[in-house]
Formats: structure tokens, C-alpha cells, sequence
């Protein structure tokens, strides 16, 4: 990893902070102070949000808050961040993936990344082959337009599709790293029990960004059982072993962009307190604002 690599804040992070635009460009400001270079969308949360999307992220702990209303490239501008990447949806690529590329690119991003599918068996290795199809023809329909295709994980990609193989095996397997590479999130890999750094070592050059969390415990003792609840946690206040993931990412990939997500779980349930306790780990590991 010897490029420079941006260091960034996922928009999920602070959409119950921007409900107006005053409230929106403090939060980026407070974004651009802490160190990061830029933020990722998602284009659910820069035009009007269903209810429906709304209430999901509410529930998963992610609230979108009312956000969609906002001028972003205006924000995004006054603000003094970069977009390193917009957080879009297969299906949206696949009715028009001219439109998407176009808005990413309006953005100032060559980079579009989806999530995993919603109501979707992992576990089959029919449909995830099927995936990976998809996956394909919607990477190839954005290069004409410069944009790349990026695939984020959570940890449903690691169910097992055969004995010795996962989802997420699979989806690497049978896609072209020419339409389709990944944004591999590391945090859930982590929370599914799987080796991190073997992953990470296997993806090599197709790991082209990092979502980074810490995973960990906060409560105080003394405890009434001793089987914890552990969750998102400010890097290097958890369990993760972090140091040792960077230097194998720094070692394997060619990662152009390490993007803090966490959902909830926040230092006095304040994003921005967590995401500039956060900063800290990165400018310990001179990953802020860049790395040479």
C-alpha cells in the first residue's frame, strides 16, 4: 500500500446529525477537523428516503435521519471533503446504470459500492453464483462511464455454500476483477468468527477500500454474569487486533481508501465524539490525512 489513501467517515455515522443544512455542515466540518479527507454516501441519504428505508436503518441501528432534503453538493463543497465513494443499489445499476455513474460522478467519485442483497440465501450456491452474474454485468456497464464497482461485505457471506467454501469464496470466485472488486469490511468478517488477515491476504489487490470499526466492551464491573455483550467500539479502545490487519493490508492490498463505520455504540452516544476519538488511531498509525 504505497499510494496515498484517503481516510474517511461513512454518512450513516451521522445521519441524525444533519437534519438541517447548518446542522449537516458542522457535522462535516467537525469531519474535516478530526483529520479524515472525505466521506462515502449512500444514495438513500442524499435525496428523500422511503419510510420503509427509514425505519430498516432505525431498527439495524443505523437512523438515516432527514437528510435527503439537503443541497450535498453544497455541503460536500463548504465542507472541504472529498466523496471517496457513493453507496448505491444492484438493482438501481442494473434498470440504469448510466444514471448511477453519473451521479457518483457528480460527486467527484470514479468508485460505487453496493451492500449485500436483502431476503437473498446465502447459503445457496446456485443463487450466490446468480450474484455473482449480476454482479458482473453491472460492474461491466459502469466502466464505460469510468466508474468501478465495489462489493461490501457484512457477515451473511460467510455462510457456507459447500464444505470447504463461503459466500463470499464464491462471489470472489466467480467474478472479473476487471467489472467487480471489494470494500471489504473487516469489523463484520471479525464478528462472524473468520480469519481476517488470511481474507485479506486471499482478496490481495482486489481489497481496493477498508471499512474499519473496533469491536469491544464498555461496562463497568463488577458483572452479573460473565458472558458479555461485546459491539462497535472507538478504534483501539477494543478487542480487534487492528495493528496487525493494517500491516497485512499494507502488505497485500492495494487499498486506496479506509473508511470509519459504526452504527451505534458511540463514547456518550455522540458520533462525533467517536469518530474524532477514532482519528486518533489513525494519526497514531500515520494514516492521517494520508499515507505515503
Amino acid at each position: 500500500m504505497k499510494d496515498t489513501v484517503l481516510t474517511g467517515v461513512q454518512q450513516i455515522m451521522i445521519g441524525s446529525r444533519c437534519n438541517s443544512f447548518e446542522s449537516a455542515l458542522s457535522t462535516l466540518q467537525s469531519i474535516k477537523s478530526a483529520g479524515y479527507d472525505g466521506i462515502e454516501l449512500n444514495d438513500f441519504m442524499i435525496k428523500p428516503t422511503p419510510f420503509i428505508v427509514r425505519l430498516l436503518t432505525k431498527f439495524a441501528g443505523m437512523p438515516t435521519g432527514n437528510g435527503g432534503k439537503l443541497d450535498w453538493k453544497k455541503l460536500i463543497s463548504e465542507s472541504g471533503l472529498k466523496v471517496i465513494s457513493l453507496h448505491s443499489y444492484l438493482n438501481s445499476i442494473e434498470e440504469n446504470p448510466e444514471a448511477v455513474a453519473k451521479e457518483a460522478m457528480s460527486f467527484g467519485t470514479d468508485t460505487v459500492v453496493i451492500t449485500g442483497m436483502y431476503r437473498f440465501d446465502y447459503g445457496n450456491a446456485s443463487e450466490v453464483k446468480k450474484l455473482a452474474e449480476r454482479l458482473n454485468k453491472a460492474g461491466e456497464a459502469l466502466l464505460p462511464y469510468g466508474v468501478k464497482l465495489l462489493y461490501h461485505n457484512h457477515n451473511v457471506e460467510l455462510q457456507k455454500v459447500s464444505e470447504e467454501k463461503t459466500a463470499l469464496d464464491f462471489i470472489a470466485m466467480n467474478t472479473d476483477p476487471r467489472y467487480v472488486n471489494f470494500e471489504l469490511d473487516t469489523y463484520w468478517l471479525a464478528d462472524g468468527g473468520a480469519d481476517v488477515t488470511a481474507l485479506v491476504k486471499k482478496l490481495s489487490d482486489r481489497m481496493v477500500m477498508w471499512h474499519i470499526n473496533d469491536r469491544g466492551c464498555r461496562k463497568q464491573g463488577p458483572f452479573i454474569t460473565p458472558i458479555l455483550k461485546e459491539d462497535a467500539a472507538e478504534l483501539g479502545t477494543g478487542n480487534m487486533a487492528l495493528g496487525s490487519i493494517l500491516e497485512t493490508v499494507q502488505e497485500a492490498a492495494k487499498v486506496k481508501a479506509i473508511v470509519l463505520e459504526t452504527h451505534k455504540n458511540w463514547i456518550d452516544n455522540d458520533p462525533i465524539k467517536s469518530l474524532t476519538l477514532s482519528a486518533q488511531w489513525f494519526k497514531k498509525n500515520k494514516l492521517s490525512p494520508t499515507l505515503q
